[in-house]
């Protein structure tokens, strides 16, 4: 590998809705959700070295870790020495996906600037024990995700959408905001909404967004009110289309009509919340 530095965004997920089944003989939740990404998030950097090496922590990125090591055990040739950096900058159990886009981005970075050869079929495999969201991260598209996260098929044509996303500094792990899930009883059919050919405007992706739901909304508020007070400041504002809880939280997004009303938005919840997290961002794909 020639002595340079590779870099790779390990951009945020977020579920603009997820609908989640009543818990199965297996212990599992079916879920389906539109799945997309934005553009910001995480980020990795590899580097030539003499011996193998990392900046990574045994901690919240030990998906990384433990992407790169089944990585490298179905390498198809000689993997040459490498450093592997993460630079953390989304929360942590945050709803946004972070640790496993963090080793989905490592998956596709280590293959692709070692030369490693492995094909995409393979990469899919280590993704699918990387977590729910494994395989929709190592895609990084908008996606219909659908089973335990695991089965993919292809959204309606989505236009790039302004947002705003607001963390506010509590974690709401996974595991426990289900464990809230199953106490209300709050499973609904896992119905299908009626998705439409493409959507042209972000005022149509909102405007569809509330036939939909996030089923772990009210369970992770139950655990966290101030998520609750965070979908209401984002709601009762104008520049906010539509406001949601981003997977099990505790992010919450606001899609806006347009980049400065997001930015407006962004600001103004900065001023009147100090200590939250908040970011404008760009999510999806411009459509076809």
């Amino acid at each position: 590998m020639p002595a340079m530095a590779f870099e790779a965004l390990a951009p945020a997920k977020v579920n603009l809705f997820l609908h989640v089944g009543a818990r199965g003989a297996d212990g599992y939740h079916p879920i389906r959700s539109l799945v997309t990404f934005a553009d910001i998030g995480d980020r990795l950097t590899l580097a030539s070295a003499a011996e193998f090496a990392d900046g990574l922590s045994a901690g919240a990125d030990n998906l990384v870790i433990k992407a790169r090591e089944a990585l490298l055990a179905i390498a198809r040739r000689p993997c040459p020495a490498f450093r592997l950096t993460l630079t953390k900058a989304l929360p942590l159990a945050s709803g946004l996906g972070g640790g496993t886009s963090d080793a989905a981005a490592a998956l596709r970075l280590i293959n692709a600037a070692v030369g490693l050869g492995c094909e995409e079929q393979a990469l899919a495999k280590i993704a699918v024990n990387l977590g729910a969201d494994g395989p929709a991260c190592l895609r990084g598209r908008t996606l219909i995700a659908e089973g335990r996260g695991e089965a993919l098929r292809e959204a309606p044509s989505m236009p790039i959408l302004d947002a705003v996303l607001v963390n506010p500094k509590v974690a709401s792990p996974t595991a426990e905001v289900y464990a809230a899930f199953d106490r209300l009883e709050a499973a609904l059919p896992l119905e299908e909404p009626a998705l439409p050919t493409r959507w042209r405007s972000p005022a149509e992706v909102a405007e569809f967004l509330r036939t939909c739901r996030n089923d772990l909304e009210a369970p992770a508020i139950t655990r966290a009110p101030v998520i609750g007070e965070a979908l209401d400041l984002l709601g009762g504002r104008q520049e906010a289309l539509i406001a949601r809880l981003s997977g099990s939280g505790a992010t919450v997004f606001a899609l806006c009509p347009g980049a400065g009303a997001a930015r407006r938005l962004a600001m103004d919840v900065q001023r009147l919340r100090p200590g939250w997290w908040v970011r404008s961002c760009r999510l999806g794909e411009p459509a076809a």
